[in-house]
């Protein structure tokens, strides 16, 4: 299925959720994004190509934030994601018409960016696991520092600091200003 179709389908399941009553999830909840394997997510192996799982991490995390009120929040202040980096680990194989969930929560932030993690999970267990570094920046130029997002957002409800093997990941996959690696 085109990733133009789920993100459709997806922005309207976000629209009626967000005409429901009920309590609203916080960007700092875990998001839970339903999905199906469909025959243009295979690749010649017939399980899901490995690029298909990057596309539908950028649905994940659409997902979060859409639902939290901070894609609306942060667009009114002319502020869009990037992915700065990002790696991805495989456990398991997704095959056609397979259901599985996405979940999608931010791990913590630091100076530069904030950390998200995103589990692909079928029938209780995981089936690919990524870590996303993403930076907020700013319409007419320059970046949002995670302090402002903090602001934006009324704070974080729990402690967002990051585990030591993130700041490390971070570190190592850093490209300096000069086109080498830090």
């Amino acid at each position: 299925m085109n990733l133009y179709l789920r993100l459709l389908l997806l922005a309207l399941r976000v629209r009626l959720a967000a005409v429901r009553p009920g309590r609203r999830p916080s960007l700092w909840d875990e998001a839970r994004t339903p999905f199906r394997v469909v025959p243009t997510d295979l690749d010649p192996l017939r399980h899901v190509n490995n690029g298909k799982y990057l596309s539908m991490l950028d649905l994940g995390r659409y997902d979060l934030l859409a639902r939290s009120g901070f894609w609306q929040e942060a667009s009114r202040r002319g502020w869009y994601a990037v992915v700065a980096a990002q790696t991805i680990t495989y456990k398991r194989s997704l095959t056609l018409g397979q259901r599985f969930t996405l979940v999608t929560k931010v791990l913590g932030t630091d100076e530069r960016a904030v950390y998200i993690e995103q589990t692909f999970v079928r029938q209780g267990a995981v089936v690919a696991r990524a870590v996303v570094q993403a930076r907020f920046l700013q319409r007419e130029g320059g970046s949002v520092t995670p302090d402002e997002i903090l602001a934006a957002t009324g704070g974080a409800p729990r402690d967002l600091t990051l585990p030591s093997w993130v700041h490390a990941w971070a570190d190592a996959v850093r490209i300096s200003s000069n086109g080498g690696v830090r």
